[in-house]
């Protein structure tokens, strides 16, 4: 199992990413830290997903570009 700190690593965005860039983003809760499986933006301090526009729910602890 990855670690947390290993997982922290993979997600490197530093800051907020630009209002239009989708990037992936990892989440934690009590039962650790997890990758959304769609691309989300960063808008008006809210993370969002990209394809239905929803809110994210979710305690985001890092973001990174996307990956081909």
């Amino acid at each position: 199992m990855t670690t947390r700190e290993k997982r922290l690593a993979q997600f490197d965005g530093e800051g907020e990413p630009p209002a239009d860039l989708p990037v992936q983003v990892l989440c934690e809760d009590r039962s650790g830290t997890y990758q959304l499986p769609f691309a989300c933006r960063f808008v008006d301090g809210a993370w969002h997903n990209c394809e239905s526009g929803r809110r994210v729910e979710a305690t985001v602890v890092g973001w990174r570009l996307q990956r081909s």
